[in-house]
């Protein structure tokens, strides 16, 4: 498997005997190289000596020979730099563009590698690797987290640029379409972002004194307005009381004025949420902030603790929606407030990641920092995934602990990814320490950067 050859190379997990080309010359590694995420070579600036000669260039990896032929390499300048061709199993010579013949290294996977990884694949386990987690070391766990800490916040981070790019530059749209997002809180993700991106802020601004125009706006962009969309027991209800009716002849006029175009309101899923997630209480609680002038990145960059952010975002639903959690169906009156476990989770999926982000943007590490603290300041999730880790040695004593255990479960465990993960590369080397510690070279900062990008096999 190339996958594997790639992490043996890269970790210099190689056999007790000297190495040598297919033709017979000596082979010392003396850097394998920098992994290359991106096209071209496997590894650049590697440092080798074959036949008592240094070469310093690059190093592709394959199963087989052959596969130079069958990726085109022979026909890319790119890869006419290459000073090894490191494979799985020599079935033939390989050239340059240039008419210049490789050298080839047949590089063995070790026996006990290769176990450790087909018993991770094999594993029924969940994580794979939960036999081995209370072997690891404190400081291990503890960098391999921070490491995957700031991995989510980046994967955040791609997220939010692409919303600004659609934004056409405004952080504030951005800002208020990731905010919408954490509002959906998994069930109606997807659903709130497509709605917010729909509604374009410099219109609904010129509106933003009068909240119920805000809200018609609002409820008439999530197609909520539609007699349709109401289950049919309350539609006499909802017709006779009168507020839905105001809110449509508000929202047709708006519409008109504005050129609106709502999303589909049955594309909103209300089966099984709790009533207080129901998409008009959402809705109702994000006019209301909006209303309240809390909705712009300005104001949020301007909390510089946690307390400040929760105070910020604080908010309760409508009046209408204070005595209603479906149109034409009243509850006992309640503020509906946003409760401090949906705050929370809004802190860490929008607030975070838009002050790491715009930090990023903007070059200023004073937003990443303060994006740091914040996940330091906020307590633990309590989630499966969570609970999960708990039970297998790994405690989170802060959101940051919990975010990155979010990403080790979704990114590597389930994917079973433990080529690229830590816990992994612990596991895959800890027999073959134990036969030759000296062979083994601990990971280097780079190596633990490489670890975190996306395997690049067919190039």
């Amino acid at each position: 498997m190339e996958q594997l050859l790639h992490y043996v190379w890269r970790h210099k997990l190689f056999p007790l005997r000297e190495l040598t080309t297919t033709d017979g010359l000596n082979v010392e590694v003396i850097e394998p190289g920098l992994h290359n995420r991106n096209a071209g070579p496997d590894f650049f600036n590697a440092k080798v000596r074959i036949g008592g000669v240094l070469w310093i260039g690059n190093v592709e990896v394959h199963d087989r020979s052959s596969d130079w032929y069958l990726h085109r390499h022979h026909t890319d300048d790119a890869y006419n730099n290459v000073v090894l061709h490191v494979v799985g199993e020599a079935d033939s010579d390989v050239e340059t563009a240039t008419g210049k013949t490789l050298p080839q290294l047949v590089l063995p996977v070790p026996e006990v590698v290769n176990s450790n990884y087909e018993s991770l694949l094999k594993s029924d386990d969940n994580p794979p690797c939960s036999h081995f987690i209370k072997e690891l070391s404190p400081l291990m766990v503890h960098s391999w987290m921070s490491a995957l800490q700031t991995e989510r916040l980046e994967q955040k981070t791609k997220a939010i640029e692409q919303r600004l790019k659609a934004s056409k530059g405004s952080w504030d749209d951005a800002y208020f379409v990731t905010l919408a997002r954490s509002y959906g809180f998994g069930v109606n993700s997807d659903t709130f972002e497509r709605w917010a991106a729909t509604i374009p802020l410099h219109s609904v601004d010129h509106h933003r004194d009068n909240l119920f125009q805000i809200e018609a706006i609002f409820l008439g962009q999530a197609g909520l307005l539609e007699l349709d969309t109401i289950p049919q027991q309350y539609h006499q209800a909802a017709v006779s009381e009168g507020y839905l009716g105001r809110l449509q002849q508000e929202y047709r006029y708006l519409a008109h004025k504005f050129s609106f175009t709502p999303i589909d309101g049955k594309e909103w899923r209300f089966l099984r949420l709790r009533p207080q997630n129901f998409p008009y209480i959402r809705i109702s609680q994000l006019a209301q902030l909006y209303y309240d002038r809390h909705t712009s990145l300005a104001s949020l960059l301007d909390c510089s603790t946690v307390e400040q952010a929760q105070e910020l975002l604080s908010t309760h639903a409508t009046p209408y929606w204070q005595e209603h959690y479906v149109f034409g169906s009243k509850s006992q009156k309640s503020e509906k407030r946003l409760s401090a476990h949906s705050l929370q989770l809004i802190l860490i999926n929008t607030v975070v990641p838009m002050l790491f982000a715009y930090g990023r943007y903007k070059g200023d590490s004073r937003f990443e920092d303060r994006a740091f603290e914040f996940l330091e300041d906020l307590k633990p999730e309590d989630n499966n995934i969570v609970r999960l880790w708990k039970r297998n040695g790994i405690d989170a004593v802060n959101a940051g602990d919990t975010q990155a255990l979010i990403q080790l479960h979704t990114k590597y465990c389930n994917n079973k990814d433990c080529l690229r993960c830590r816990i992994g590369y612990e596991y895959l080397s800890s027999g073959f320490k134990r036969k030759r510690p000296q062979a083994l070279v601990p990971p280097t900062v780079s190596m633990l950067a490489d670890e975190l990008g996306n395997e690049n096999n067919d190039k």
